[in-house]
């Protein structure tokens, strides 16, 4: 068998780089290899690097394109579809407003914000006529409409990778191939359009605290991570340090959230991260814009969580949580972010 590629090795921090294409249409033991290297990625370092996944690069592309031209609008028009609540998750954030971290006091959120906003503005797109959460699009030209008809196709894109990753993580812990399909098949996710704006480097190095995201781990079974290459993403390594996790043109990044960890009974990580000033260039002193798109990848609202029959028991030791209701511990999370 030859080593596992890596996308990330340093600081006993390793982040394979697989080949979606074995598990997807590869043989009976391409397949079981695949998903094995993607459960291993997720127990060991939370983070993998998919390379020939179902998406293809023109529409990723697209939705980059698309994506800065809504970040384009004057700010009010922006302003007219912002977030409102953590039960819907939908629409536009404006620099400054989310700061994301590591706790869950609201009080304590907001100390650390009136330190160190987070350097970026975002807008949330969730399941297309969920039952009281509309998505909030804008409208009035020919933009918006491509806008709203391109991000629904990327959601639904999304998804399917979802489910197709789930089946791979069910496969390499020795489950049934679709024991996640029940939990993946309504499509309570949220596709996140990220922008970090162009910003002096000056207002990193006079505010040591100073981040573009702060550290923190995703809140869902996993997210799926499109950036541009830019750069800024780190991931924190066993020995403590955070390391970068250099883009790598045609990849997702997937990383395991806080649920996914639960489920598996904290045999899968959900890893620290964060979003911080881009590596160093001689050039100027600005680094340009950073956009990125993430997929919230969650179980449907309405299911319970609880430890998977094989990760309990015996020398694996207890369950280490109660059972939660999917829908239940996302609100309580988004909560203390905004």
């Amino acid at each position: 068998m030859a080593p596992q590629a890596s996308a990330v090795e340093k600081d006993n921090l390793f982040i394979p780089l697989v080949d979606f294409s074995l598990f997807l249409n590869g043989t009976p033991a391409e397949r079981t290899q695949a998903a094995e290297s993607i459960l291993k990625g997720f127990q060991n370092a939370g983070f993998i690097y998919l390379t020939n996944h179902s998406i293809p690069l023109p529409t990723v592309s697209h939705v980059f394109s698309t994506s800065a031209k809504f970040f384009d609008r004057p700010q009010p028009e922006k302003e007219a579809v912002s977030w409102t609540t953590p039960e819907s998750n939908r629409g536009y954030t404006s620099h400054g407003r989310e700061k994301v971290s590591i706790l869950t006091d609201k009080d304590a959120v907001e100390a650390i914000r009136g330190q160190a906003p987070d350097l970026k503005e975002s807008f949330e797109i969730g399941r297309e006529g969920a039952e009281g959460t509309p998505n909030n699009w804008p409208s009035g030209d020919e933009a918006a409409k491509e806008f709203k008809e391109t991000m629904l196709k990327f959601h639904d894109q999304c998804k399917v990778l979802h489910i197709e990753v789930m089946r791979a993580i069910a496969v390499g812990m020795g489950l049934e191939e679709g024991y996640f399909d029940g939990y993946t098949d309504v499509g309570d996710n949220t596709l996140r359009l990220l922008h970090y704006p162009e910003v002096k480097k000056d207002v990193f190095r006079n505010n040591k605290l100073q981040v573009r995201a702060g550290e923190h781990t995703d809140y869902g079974s996993i997210t799926l991570l499109f950036q541009d290459n830019r750069g800024g993403l780190q991931v924190k390594s066993p020995d403590g340090t955070f390391v970068d996790a250099i883009p790598i043109p045609g990849t997702v990044v997937i990383n395991a959230g806080d649920l996914l960890a639960r489920w598996s009974n904290d045999t899968i990580k959900s890893t620290l991260h964060r979003v911080v000033e881009p590596p160093a260039s001689d050039e100027g002193d600005v680094h340009p814009a950073r956009y990125s798109c993430a997929y919230f990848c969650n179980p449907n609202f309405d299911r319970m969580i609880e430890a998977i029959q094989g990760t309990y028991g015996g020398e694996k030791g207890p369950k280490k949580y109660e059972p939660i209701n999917s829908g239940n511990y996302l609100v309580q999370r988004l909560a203390a972010t905004y």
